[in-house]
């Protein structure tokens, strides 16, 4: 039997989570600041919802995706979808050129770009996790393989442009914290929500699904339709991320363990508001840091797939140590 302490400790966890994300978010908007407060207050504020709906979309993504594919080593682009969107974007330069796609406004680009990264990983994600159970190994073995047939593809297409055209392109392939283009902000927060709202009537489904697929199917979990229909949602959040920040592969994964260790939970009321909680810790939090002790010396992204990547080792090796 549980504790009182052990069922009390999501709660408690949660609200530490919070109290360390209100600091980030004060330190982020008042440390530094200087002139006048109208104009900080507005331009670190439009800067924080963009970290805010990064981490929100990439938690929430990651923690379905291992919901849907019932493992916690797997992650959106452990499965190759960042090379995807590698290869999406390297695509329409080489068709049209950077100078034809740059004249596309941002936010019908983004559209496009993300209604072609739903169909592909939708096709590509149904196929792998919507048929009976499948091993580890496949599943990392298949994203693997996707994943260098993605960059392969990309890499061919970049050594045939014009050097030009490649340094416009490689300026929008590497993850970037910093640099979100805030044009997009409005159109990625009512796309997020949209989904959100979606997610949120299949909610009642997260904990049976997380189970396997055999058991929600005995306990009248309609499978197919609720993993496909989470699939096509997991697709457009990581899409919108990434159209705001660049492909990022280890950070999902990262706090994803972080939330499952720290709430000890299979709970997804306990597991997703911690994961959240902890993207934005470690954004904004990190952003801080690094404008604050760094000077912008080293890049956020890089420490934090460095970190995520040591995780994915470790969960890897806890797998194959059973």
């Amino acid at each position: 039997m549980p504790t009182d302490l052990q069922q009390k400790r999501p709660i408690i966890i949660l609200v530490v989570l919070s109290a360390l994300a209100i600091v980030a978010i004060i330190a982020f908007m008042t440390l530094g600041a200087k002139g006048s407060w109208a104009f900080v207050l507005k331009f670190r504020g439009i800067k924080l919802a963009a970290l805010l709906l990064v981490a929100y979309a990439i938690a929430v993504s990651t923690v379905m995706f291992q919901t849907v594919t019932n493992n916690r080593i797997l992650t959106p682009a452990v499965m190759g979808f960042d090379a995807l969107f590698v290869l999406v974007h390297t695509f329409m330069v080489f068709a049209f050129g950077s100078s034809e796609v740059l004249l596309i406004d941002p936010r019908l680009r983004f559209i496009g770009e993300t209604l072609l990264l739903v169909v592909f990983a939708g096709i590509l994600f149904r196929w792998l996790f919507s048929g009976g159970e499948r091993s580890l190994h496949l599943l990392v073995l298949v994203g693997i393989i996707f994943g260098v047939l993605f960059r392969s593809l990309s890499s061919f297409m970049q050594r045939v442009l014009d050097p030009n055209e490649f340094m416009v392109l490689q300026d929008t392939l590497f993850a970037s914290f910093n640099s979100i283009d805030t044009t997009l902000l409005a159109i990625s927060a009512a796309i997020v929500a949209l989904a959100s709202l979606a997610g949120l009537r299949l909610f009642h489904t997260f904990d049976v699904l997380s189970l396997g697929r055999p058991a929600a199917i005995s306990l009248g979990v309609a499978h197919k339709r609720v993993v496909t229909a989470l699939l096509v949602l997991i697709s457009i959040m990581v899409a919108v991320s990434t159209a705001l920040v660049g492909p990022v592969m280890f950070f999902g994964l990262l706090i994803a363990a972080l939330a499952h260790y720290f709430t000890d939970s299979g709970k997804h009321r306990h597991v997703l508001p911690a994961a959240i909680l902890i993207g934005i810790i470690c954004l904004v939090g990190g952003q801080v840091i690094l404008e604050r002790v760094f000077a912008f010396d080293t890049a956020l992204s890089i420490v934090i797939e460095f970190l995520g990547g040591i995780v994915f080792i470790v969960l890897i090796l806890k797998r194959g140590a059973r």
